[in-house]
Formats: C-alpha cells, structure tokens, sequence
C-alpha cells in the first residue's frame, strides 16, 4: 500500500496496515496495543508499518470498543508489578498512606484485566535479572511506589515497560508521576485552621520529609500564608533534622515559645508524642492538624485521598500500555489528586469558653 496522499483524508483503518503487510487485521489490532500474543517480531512490524501509513485510532471506535469490554467479564490478561527496594519490605505497607495506594491500585488493576504483584528488589539484584524475570511473567507495567532510601536498578531497560510513579521521592527512572496535590493539602489545612478561629497558626515539618516531597507542603504553607497575612503576623516554620529525637523535641519547646502558635500544622507524625513529652495538652493548650489523616497521629487535619491516588496511578499505567506508550517519556507528566479535610478533637472550634493555658 502506498504512503497516505496529503490531498485524500481518508483515515488508514487497521484492514490497510493487514493488506501492507499480508496479516490478518486481528493479529494488526493485537500487535498495536502490544499484546504478548503476537510475537515480537511481528509486533514491531505492524507497529512500524503503522506509523509509516499514518494510522492514528479512531477516538469513536476506541470509545465503543471501551463501552463494549466494560460489559464484559473481566479476565485477567496481565500482571502489573509493584517494585519495592525497602532495606525492611514490610515496612512500606506498615506506612498507611502507601498500603492505600497499594489497595487503591490493586483494586483498579482488577477492573481493568490486570493482576498487582509485588516484587521484593534486593539491591544487589542485576538488573537485567529482574528484566528477565518480569518479561517471563508477562509483565507490561510497573508501578514504582515511594521510597525512603533511594531506588537504584543498574543494567535494566525500562524501555521494555510502561512505568508510573508514585510521589517525587524516585528520582530515576523519570517516569510519569501521580501523587497528593501537597500544596493544596497544605494551603487547605491552613484554610480551615482559620475557619475554626485560630489566628496564629505555626507550621512544623521536617528536613527529610521536605526531601522526599519536594517541600510542597511547606510551600504551600508559605504561600498561602503571604496571601492572606502582613509579614509582621507570618510565623516561621519549624524544620526538624529527623536524626535524633531527643534533639528535635527541644528544639520545638523555643520555637514555640518564640513564635506563641495557639495551633500548628504537621507533617511530622512525632510531634503529638513529643508535645505530650513537652507538658503540652492538646487542644487545650494547643490546637493541631495533620497533612496526613492516615499517619499523622491528630484527627483534625487532610486526607489525602490515597487510595483514589493508587487508582489514578493504575488507570494511568493501563492507558499508556494500551496506547504503548513504554520506556522514560520525553515530557513527564504530573497528575496531582486533592485532599479533603476532616474536623476532629485536636483542633475544636475556638469559643470565648476555650482559656488557652500559658507555656
């Protein structure tokens, strides 16, 4: 078949691409979307002869034929891997937050055809071997979740995979990322700790968390508090070093004494036991709320909506495999999933009735 004439609009269906190069339009929709059925050989020459036509999906088709398989049963057709290099494996579930973008995305992974497995990372691992062992187990997608120490994975072809992160903790691969909007969680938390009628609101993180975040939440602290406050009524943030706790619970008896917050906004889930070490009742002497309703040990404070989070990472990861889209992405895309807020007992209404004790 000839290349496509300019003057013919004329869109290339797959029964042109099958004529090119004498296959069945079955085996041309298979190879398309990358389906381990079709050799690969065979899959790398329809997908070049595509592109040589100028094929492009016909977005009506493509919605007809999603409304068509919704209706279906759903079977199992793939394994989607969720790589974890935790020095401590177990350790990343024990964090909520994670075990919901595990759950979240477990459970979209279902109703798309697809089964989530775990693949525990040992470092010392040749990279190639996982490559090996993934491509064995018909794996096409990676979800990459977050991790504390780094993620390092010499010797291995990412161009062989779709992958998305989780979060901006992973710096390599650069895949595509989704993860909490943390700005927003934070300029929402400082929001309705106004509403709720406090006045000096302080904000208290720590070096490490702000590392593997991006300092988003901070920001967004910092932010909203320029808008909406005079410099002379801002608050400076307290950056905790997170490597002894001892050290960092004193440092927060002069910040507060220094800056007099009557509630803060936390990041850092040791600051309820260490204002409880402080002498420090709360709310009566302090109001708090969390950035992390799941972690941040107050019941005042933003959801983050993880488990949503782990469903729009595996709706995103099935898109670019059905579209086969595989590999490190010229331009990264980020796709951020708002909080919500959730009142509770660490941070009640202020009332006339409500005498703040003095530290």
């Amino acid at each position: 078949m000839p290349p496509p004439d300019p003057s013919n609009p004329r869109r290339v269906s797959l029964r042109d691409i099958a004529q090119a190069i004498g296959v069945s339009h079955v085996t041309v929709s298979l190879a398309l979307r990358d389906d381990p059925r079709v050799s690969a050989q065979r899959r790398t020459e329809v997908q070049a002869a595509a592109k040589r036509l100028g094929y492009h999906p016909d977005p009506m088709l493509s919605s007809l034929s999603a409304y068509r398989h919704s209706k279906r049963p759903v079977t199992i057709h793939s394994t989607i891997a969720w790589l974890n290099q935790w020095p401590d494996p177990k350790a990343l579930r024990r964090l909520h937050e994670f075990a919901a973008y595990w759950e979240g995305a477990r459970e979209a992974a279902g109703t798309l055809g697809y089964r989530l497995e775990e693949f525990v990372v040992d470092r010392a691992m040749p990279g190639h071997r996982l490559q090996r062992i993934l491509k064995t187990r018909n794996v096409r997608g990676i979800l990459l979740p977050p991790h504390n120490s780094g993620f390092e994975l010499a010797d291995f072809d990412w161009s062989l995979f779709s992958v998305v992160r989780f979060g901006v903790s992973i710096k390599e691969p650069s895949a595509h990322v989704v993860t909490s909007d943390q700005m927003h969680c934070a300029t929402l938390a400082f929001l309705k700790v106004r509403e709720h009628g406090y006045g000096r609101i302080g904000f208290v993180s720590s070096r490490m968390f702000d590392r593997k975040t991006g300092g988003n939440f901070r920001a967004g602290f910092l932010a909203v508090q320029d808008a909406l406050l005079p410099l002379a009524e801002h608050l400076e943030p307290l950056i905790l070093e997170e490597t002894d706790a001892v050290l960092d619970e004193r440092a927060l008896r002069p910040w507060l004494r220094a800056w007099k917050p009557d509630a803060i906004i936390t990041t850092d889930p040791r600051v309820h036991g260490m204002l409880t070490d402080l002498g420090i009742d709360v709310p009566r002497d302090l109001a708090a709320a969390t950035t992390s309703m799941l972690d941040g040990n107050f019941d005042a404070g933003v959801d983050q909506n993880s488990h949503e989070i782990g469903q729009v990472a595996m709706r995103t990861l099935a898109g670019l495999i059905h579209q086969n889209e595989r590999g490190i992405p010229r331009y990264g895309r980020r796709i951020l999933v708002e909080g919500r807020w959730v009142d509770g007992g660490s941070l009640p209404l202020v009332t006339p009735r409500m005498p703040k004790r003095r530290r």
